[in-house]
């Protein structure tokens, strides 16, 4: 199912049930029941409060978790670009082995890591294999004059980068995710926050459902951006491999051109 369609079953769904919720309060709920006296509106300005400070937090940092993926690979990526392009000043057989296999590293990320870091498994090591060889042909080329040595010297400097950046991502792809004990909280606090309303003796039938409907469904959309967010390769804002998609067919283009 599309997910701005889920979305939106998810948002009306939690609304409509919060609207005949409020209708079978105002049936069967005496009125003395209901109260608008100040305590229970300090209790649920504390409440609501907290909650929306802790949905804003989680909301931020998976979205800045995100932002951080989507540049991260193409640095990752734009560091590849950077090694394929330093190794064509080196002398063969090395140039050949370092431009193949940063090619095999592309085709090993959109082919076999992305699609594991979506499902959330763990990414084997044959990513960090081909890095490896590219290091071992970097170091074994033979670099004569200035001109070469400084290529490798680039070369060298642009796979430590990808390094890096490689790290990062495996780093975020491990830890995606918004952790229980935070999931209980937000869980929790938006059940009281949806809850508490209701012990007030709110105004004509029809505009207490409209505001319960719009705080039931306003928190809904909330929380289904979250379990959305949580992990950055997958969901309605995922990551995708574009990056290496991008570089992989210039190398193409390059080799065939």
């Amino acid at each position: 199912m599309n997910v701005y369609v889920g979305g939106a079953i998810w948002v009306v769904g939690i609304a409509v049930a919060a609207a005949l919720v409020t209708i079978l309060v105002r049936k069967y709920s005496p009125k003395e029941g209901r109260s608008g006296n100040e305590a229970i509106g300090t209790v649920y300005t504390i409440v609501g409060g907290l909650h929306a400070v802790v949905m804003a937090f989680v909301l931020i940092s998976l979205f800045d978790a995100v932002g951080t993926v989507r540049d991260g690979s193409y640095a990752e990526a734009n560091g590849l670009v950077a090694v394929y392009w330093a190794a064509d000043a080196l002398p063969d057989p090395a140039r050949g082995q370092i431009q193949e296999q940063a090619r095999t590293y592309a085709r090993t990320v959109i082919d076999q890591e992305w699609p594991a870091m979506q499902e959330g498994d763990t990414v084997g090591r044959q990513g960090w294999t081909v890095l490896e060889r590219i290091r071992t042909a970097i170091d074994g080329a033979p670099a004569e004059g200035d001109w070469q040595q400084a290529r490798k010297t680039e070369a060298a400097s642009q796979l430590w980068n990808v390094y890096q950046a490689r790290q990062s991502r495996l780093t975020a792809a491990g830890n995606s995710g918004v952790s229980s004990v935070v999931w209980i909280a937000l869980v929790v606090g938006s059940i009281l926050s949806i809850a508490l309303p209701y012990l007030f003796d709110g105004p004509k039938l029809l505009t207490h459902m409209a505001i319960m409907a719009s705080l039931a469904g306003t928190i809904a959309l909330l929380m289904y951006a979250i379990f959305q967010l949580q992990n950055p390769f997958s969901g309605g804002a995922h990551v995708d491999p574009t990056a290496f998609t991008s570089i992989l067919d210039r190398f193409t283009a390059a080799r065939t051109g």
